[in-house]
């Protein structure tokens, strides 16, 4: 089963979450005092570079009939619409710039280049995924309706095109966000419900026709109309329409990596409904630690990704500036490092294949893997620490009597290595998955696959 008791899985007693909530506060005030010109002048410079990118990108789609001008414009057209949606749309539309009171760049007014209409993604993604992070039952980003990523999701024959499913998923993924407020094997008892749905299936349906004219039907008779002439009016058209389509799946496989590497990695935990509605605002920072995973980024690598390579801060905070999440990160890893909490990291196409492999294995029927649903890679509960322990009661943490440090829940991944390996290692050969800064988390974890 996923975590039920979180305080307890992460070795902290009630006093301790409320202390690292009251931690976790204070760098949330600092960073809101600290706003402003720097940040401003960060998302406005973001803004004129992703413009001019785009500008760019269907520019040189003009000369689309050269193959080399097709490559370059749609790739350029390609990183434009990650930029717009990632840093720009998904931050925006999180709240993160309504400080600066600029109508331009508000949660309540932006709409992305994306076939999901912002009022529904806000709802699904701002409200219910943040809310009830990878919570089963709660929390729809969990396998999408369409994969099984924990063991804790009942097998069915269907789950054998996991694979097969989660390539059209990240191929088409705009697609897949758009239906995802739809809930479509949602059933509607009452005519109010139908009927709200019916709005939202229009809405939908109006996004989807807008990009698509955009995209397929706009920018392609215009590359016709204009060079048409000499290369041939349905060439132009069908190279221009090419691109426009091929900078669309770059958005799309790239947007599904990176939402993959930050939610589906091993480390990045699940949870039941148990206590979720009366967790206090510590807690929600506890599971969102628990829930979340990053990978190692440059500069580069962050803005692409929206900044979510610091997916764990993302989630913790998630209406504070992108461009602040690399600084926010030292500081968690402090704290992590106090409070003997794993900081889940690795690098990009680690994290990534992690995820594609929880999805190939989960394609099978529990019998088949070797490890429990308590103690999987993918996800874990507190039963996975009480066998072989003296006392079967909570797990809190205590402090090492040698060097005062705390033990908490990577110390209690080291031991239950100790105690699987028969204490043959020794405690002082053991690698614990600390956090250091500046430094990659060490996986101690042991868990089968």
């Amino acid at each position: 089963m996923a975590i039920t008791d979180i305080p307890e899985y992460a070795h902290l007693s009630a006093s301790d979450v409320e202390a690292l909530g009251a931690e976790l506060d204070a760098i949330r005030a600092d960073i809101e005092a600290d706003r402003g010109e720097r940040d401003a002048r960060y998302l406005r410079n973001t803004i004129r570079f992703q413009r001019a990118l785009e500008l760019v990108g269907r520019g040189l789609i003009f000369g689309s009939t050269k193959r080399p001008l097709w490559l370059a414009g749609a790739g350029a057209l390609g990183v434009a619409k990650i930029v717009e949606n990632m840093e720009l749309g998904h931050n925006v539309m999180h709240g993160q710039w309504d400080w600066m009171n600029d109508p331009e760049v508000h949660s309540s007014t932006w709409e992305w280049d994306n076939t999901d209409p912002s009022a529904h993604w806000k709802h699904t993604h701002n409200y219910v995924h943040h809310k009830y992070t990878n919570v089963l039952g709660m929390d729809d980003d969990v396998g999408y309706g369409l994969l099984r990523v924990t063991r804790d999701q009942r097998w069915r024959p269907f789950n054998l095109g996991n694979l097969a499913y989660n390539t059209l998923l990240a191929l088409a993924f705009q697609y897949g966000v758009a239906v995802q407020h739809l809930e479509l094997g949602k059933k509607r008892r009452t005519e109010e419900d139908r009927e709200q749905f019916r709005r939202d299936l229009r809405d939908v349906a109006t996004k989807i026709g807008k990009q698509a004219g955009k995209d397929y039907v706009v920018y392609p008779a215009m590359v016709a109309a204009t060079t048409g002439r000499r290369t041939g009016y349905l060439r132009a058209f069908g190279k221009a329409a090419s691109a426009n389509a091929t900078a669309n799946v770059i958005r799309n496989v790239w947007s599904n990596a990176v939402i993959f590497c930050g939610h589906f990695p091993d480390g990045a935990e699940k949870f039941t409904k148990q206590d979720i509605d009366s967790e206090t605002q510590a807690q929600w920072y506890l599971r969102q630690m628990l829930g979340s995973a990053n990978f190692r980024s440059g500069p580069v690598l962050a803005f692409l990704s929206g900044n979510l390579s610091f997916q764990i801060e993302h989630h913790i905070y998630p209406d504070l500036p992108s461009n602040r999440l690399r600084e926010i990160s030292v500081r968690v890893q402090a704290l992590c490092e106090k409070y003997d909490l794993p900081y889940t990291t690795g690098s990009f196409p680690m994290q990534y294949a992690k995820s594609w492999r929880t999805i190939a294995k989960l394609s099978l029927p529990n019998k088949y893997l070797s490890a429990t649903a308590d103690d999987a890679p993918e996800t874990a509960s507190e039963r996975r620490f009480k066998q072989g322990l003296p006392d079967d009661g909570r797990l809190h943490s205590t402090l090492d009597p040698a060097t005062g440090r705390r033990r908490g829940l990577v110390s209690a991944i080291a031991g239950l290595g100790r105690r699987r390996r028969g204490g043959r290692a020794g405690a002082g050969r053991d690698v614990v998955a600390r956090t250091v800064v500046g430094r990659d988390v060490v996986g101690g974890d042991d868990r089968a696959a």
